[in-house]
């Protein structure tokens, strides 16, 4: 109600605002009028020369310069409105009078959202603001998804926030209806056998497994489905199962992919190959020799790499292939030695250096 009367309030001001000029017309000009006054001293004369207060020649001479200044300021007059223009002011006046409200009103009805709701200011409390806790802004979105169940975008949003925040069952209940509303996928089937995964204390188990076969039914190079059913296997006892699975990912993935390290740590912790230290055709042509031979080559292949490297030694993926050669081949304290001469080789790049020590820490090398 207040906010109609202050509605009211200003209609009434606009309409006074446009009748009070056409309300005044010329009467304040008609009584201050120039004419008047010389209208007035003109009598005036005629009295004091009747009454003998002045003489005749000073009274013609009085008379003759009031009349002039009368017919000049008679020339610079206005002329009363006539009876038309007394009525269209009165006309102009009721439109304005009637016509501002209805047009307004009009106008509110067309452009105007006049059927919507009040919005309860408990509600607008409940807004999502950027700027509050993480905890405040789950809950918001909670109690949006207690009400509508059915979102699955709300689903999809929650699911990574709550894994991230340690809920992981709440997270594993998120990310199964992500896929009940939202449709299959192998993005959704991956999240959700990586929570059951976490919820498992780091171990693939059953479900979990199912869940990651699933998602490499839908997309065979899907990474972490990929990655975790590795871990399934080296968890099985079967690392030939896992280095196989591991290094399939590293040869399709691109050189500067994220999660490059991480499966090539893993891949040296079963005992995998120092094959990524070599290139495909290297690995192609090592297939048919013998043990010796192919120890030999590899060899040679590393010592190339190495000496490449204090040349260029600006390639991190370098590096880090040669660490992890050496980590293969027994040879530690190469391995040491290499991580800090590419320590040295980076150093005046902050960039570098920092995907450097990841790679290294990935490989367990902290040091």
């Amino acid at each position: 109600m207040t906010l109609w009367f202050v509605f009211a309030l200003m209609t009434a001001a606009a309409i006074f605002a446009v009748l009070w000029p056409l309300g005044r017309g010329n009467v304040a000009s008609a009584e201050g009028s120039e004419a008047v006054v010389y209208r007035d001293q003109l009598a005036e004369v005629e009295r004091d020369a009747s009454a003998g207060l002045i003489n005749p020649p000073e009274a013609a001479a009085a008379r003759v310069e009031i009349s002039r200044r009368l017919l000049a300021a008679a020339e610079h007059q206005p002329e009363a409105p006539a009876g038309s223009s007394v009525r269209l002011r009165r006309i102009a006046a009721i439109v304005a009078l009637a016509g501002l409200p209805v047009v307004a009103i009009g106008l509110y009805g067309t452009l105007g959202s006049p059927d919507l709701p009040d919005f309860p200011l408990a509600q607008r409390s409940r807004t999502p603001d950027a700027t509050q806790p993480l905890d405040n802004l789950v809950e918001q979105v909670e109690q949006h998804l207690e009400k509508n169940p059915t979102d699955g975008r709300g689903w999809s949003v929650i699911a990574p926030v709550l894994a991230k925040l340690g809920r992981i069952d709440d997270a594993i209940r998120a990310f199964r209806n992500s896929i009940t509303y939202n449709g299959e996928s192998a993005a959704r089937r991956a999240d959700l056998g990586e929570a059951l995964v976490a919820a498992a204390g780091g171990v693939v188990t059953a479900e979990a497994k199912a869940e990651l076969e699933r998602a490499v039914a839908l997309n065979a190079d899907e990474v972490k489905a990929n990655y975790f059913l590795g871990l399934a296997a080296e968890q099985d006892g079967r690392a030939s199962d896992a280095a196989s699975i591991w290094r399939a990912m590293l040869e399709k993935a691109p050189a500067n992919a994220p999660w490059r390290p991480l499966v090539q740590s893993a891949l040296v912790r079963v005992g995998g190959s120092p094959a990524p230290a070599l290139s495909n055709d290297a690995v192609a042509a090592a297939k048919d020799m013998s043990e010796t031979d192919r120890s030999a080559m590899i060899r040679t292949m590393v010592e190339r790499l190495a000496t490449r490297l204090k040349q260029n030694g600006d390639d991190v993926e370098g590096w880090l292939r040669l660490v992890r050669a050496y980590m293969v081949m027994g040879e530690a304290d190469k391995a040491k030695a290499a991580s800090s001469d590419a320590r040295q080789a980076v150093a005046k790049d902050p960039q570098l250096l920092q995907q450097l020590n990841e790679g290294l820490k990935n490989l367990g090398l902290d040091g």
